[in-house]
């Protein structure tokens, strides 16, 4: 059967309860105090099979004072039961159930038109709704007139829910489960019981999970959904979950659980204490509502939760009625969002409710709000809250680069949406990155400048160092970045770039120093001067240097240097004389060679190195 979430709304004593009990039989007021007052304190829970489909549906309180708790039952359904008694018609809780309906995103609504018997008009009662849902997305929503006296009118209610919900997709399946904790206590034998709405993605029996923002983690032993036990649960159903590693309540070292958190799976991302958004304020408020004003505590209002915040502004002082703009939340405490969340502002108090906002940006930054590429950046998300595409894209525009494996996960899109984003965004893809095209072209046509530049300043040198390379390219994936020069003509080579086409060449100022240094080593090949004596100057240094960087050099050691020609003869001469001879001390070497210990002694320990000869004793063999 399809799943989907009924919530009920509407100003207190216009008989939501008494409308569930007569749809389902269940009296979803169970505290003794809500017996003893006739109202609604708490959230209520009701099941209806319905044509098909089974119907969780969560009853809200009506009265002013428990406004919190109401939002707390209406973050993620599928339709929403407007209740409107006849006799008194729209009233201030109606109006602000609408308001946070409205701002947490509903499209779908049922009015219960109650008490009909008690309306002087039922025709009048009916025009009255009609014209408060008036430039609202519920202006052709139907309306039901009802009475418990005599039951009149619930059969028509239920073909009317029957009807709406054949027409309701089946609630998406994005892979990350969320479930809004709504309820959690302890059952003797059992532990701890967490009941909620499940959104986002499916849970099964052994799933390990997380709480957030506390972090705890947790096993889910068993799953019910409407008493019934299940091996899976799918999202848009009411769900309990065991998970009896937790205890109940906000407890020290995290390890618990309660209203407002948030059970999912541990690699769908972490809480933050500040997320840019944009706010919207109804042009349903009183005309003399005072404005939003910057730096203003607000209480704000998400899934089952709520949290303590101050608003900022980024471009203005104050948010006034019918207006919205760009925003940015700083929580108290950390809390758990995804991109393209809806919430709901209330004031400190509790008294009035402020404000609807969407969240354009977790882990917000304060240094980074007030910049002109953030403000491009959230405002292409506030035009297109519900497109991965424009999410994608603006944070390319932004960050110029993303990783693959942890993009957009902590959002309401799924893998789908995702991949098809990447596949029309032209983005370059390098391994895991993500690359915009235009930034990444630049980045490394400059890199090859400079590369260019090194060549013509430094032509005595192999190439530019990579250390200095990867210094430079502080804001891109430096290694990245090399491996794209590397495959479009540029080679690396002892820890330095260069152009594939790029010839060393002594400068002017050294062609005599380097001449002196080759002359010496061809004379005596295998006897050379110590370094010393080939470089007594910084000129013949830098000389030495450049034909050791190019290759016509080796150094044997800190005071011994051969010609690479030299190198190879020796190393076959000493090969030919091992394997006619056999193992050969220092001294045999040395004659053979023609040569001294102070340059046999460290060519030998080369080879060594090298794996050509090998040590025994006193002697070398192959």
């Amino acid at each position: 059967m399809s799943s989907f979430i009924l919530a009920t709304a509407g100003h207190v004593d216009h008989g939501k309860t008494a409308l569930i009990k007569a749809l389902t039989g269940t009296e979803t007021d169970r505290l003794p105090e809500e017996k003893a007052r006739g109202i609604t304190i708490e959230l209520g829970f009701a099941h209806l099979e319905l044509a098909g489909h089974s119907i969780g549906i969560v009853d809200v309180p009506g009265h002013e004072d428990f406004v919190k708790n109401m939002v707390a039952g209406v973050g993620a359904i599928d339709l929403v039961l407007l209740v409107v008694a006849a006799d008194d018609g729209w009233m201030p809780q109606t109006e602000e159930h609408l308001q946070i309906l409205l701002y947490l995103g509903v499209r779908r609504m049922v009015v219960a038109l109650t008490k009909s018997d008690l309306a002087d008009s039922s025709a009048g009662a009916l025009s009255g709704v009609r014209a408060q849902l008036a430039g609202t997305p519920f202006v052709e929503a139907p309306i039901v007139l009802t009475s418990i006296v005599g039951d009149r009118g619930f059969a028509d209610l239920k073909e009317t829910l029957a009807r709406e919900f054949a027409t309701l997709p089946p609630s998406r399946d994005l892979g990350k489960p969320r479930l809004a904790v709504d309820r959690a206590f302890r059952l003797r034998g059992i532990g701890t019981i967490v009941t909620g709405t499940l959104s986002g993605g499916r849970l099964h029996r052994g799933a390990s999970v997380v709480v957030q923002p506390s972090g705890a983690t947790a096993r889910v032993r068993a799953i019910q959904n409407h008493n019934r036990d299940v091996e899976q649960i799918e999202p848009g159903a009411r769900t309990a979950l065991s998970l009896p590693e937790l205890s109940v309540g906000r407890v020290a070292g995290g390890a618990g659980v309660w209203r407002g958190d948030v059970i999912t799976l541990p690699e769908m991302g972490q809480p933050s204490c500040a997320i840019d958004a944009l706010l919207t304020r109804s042009l349903r408020l009183p005309a003399k509502t005072r404005p939003l004003s910057y730096g203003l505590p607000v209480r704000v209002h998400h899934g089952s939760g709520h949290a303590n915040a101050r608003v900022f502004f980024w471009a203005s002082d104050e948010l006034a009625a019918g207006q919205e703009a760009l925003a940015e939340l700083r929580f108290e405490q950390p809390v758990f969002f995804f991109l393209g969340d809806r919430f709901v502002l209330r004031d400190v108090s509790e008294q009035r409710t402020l404000a609807g906002g969407v969240v354009l940006e977790i882990a917000a930054e304060e240094r980074r709000f007030r910049s002109a590429a953030q403000r491009a950046y959230l405002t292409r998300r506030a035009a297109h809250p519900d497109e991965a595409g424009v999410f994608l894209t603006s944070q390319m525009t932004r960050d110029h680069f993303l990783r693959r494996n942890n993009l957009l996960t902590q959002s309401n899109f799924s893998r789908e949406e995702i991949g098809e984003a990447v596949t029309t965004s032209r983005a370059v893809v390098r391994g895991e990155f993500l690359l915009e095209p235009v930034w990444w072209e630049h980045v490394c046509a400059e890199a090859g400048k400079a590369i260019d530049a090194f060549h013509q300043q430094h032509p005595d040198r192999s190439g530019l160092p990579l250390a200095q390379v990867r210094k430079s390219l502080t804001a891109a994936p430096a290694d990245l970045v090399i491996a794209e020069l590397c495959a479009h003509g540029f080679v690396t080579k002892a820890e330095t770039i260069a152009r594939a086409t790029h010839r060393m060449s002594l400068p002017p100022k050294l062609e005599a120093a380097g001449a002196k240094i080759r002359a010496a080593l061809v004379a005596k090949p295998f006897d050379p001067p110590s370094v010393k004596e080939l470089a007594p100057d910084a000129i013949a240094q830098q000389a030495l240097r450049f034909l050791r960087e190019a290759g016509e050099v080796v150094e044997i050691s800190a005071e011994v240097v051969l010609s690479s020609e030299a190198l190879a003869k020796a190393r076959t001469a000493v090969v030919d004389f091992i394997r006619t001879r056999g193992p050969a001390s220092i001294s045999d070497l040395r004659q053979m060679l023609g040569s001294s210990r102070r340059v046999v002694v460290p060519l030998m320990e080369r080879l060594d190195r090298e794996k050509v000869t090998r040590r025994v004793g006193d002697k070398r063999t192959l």
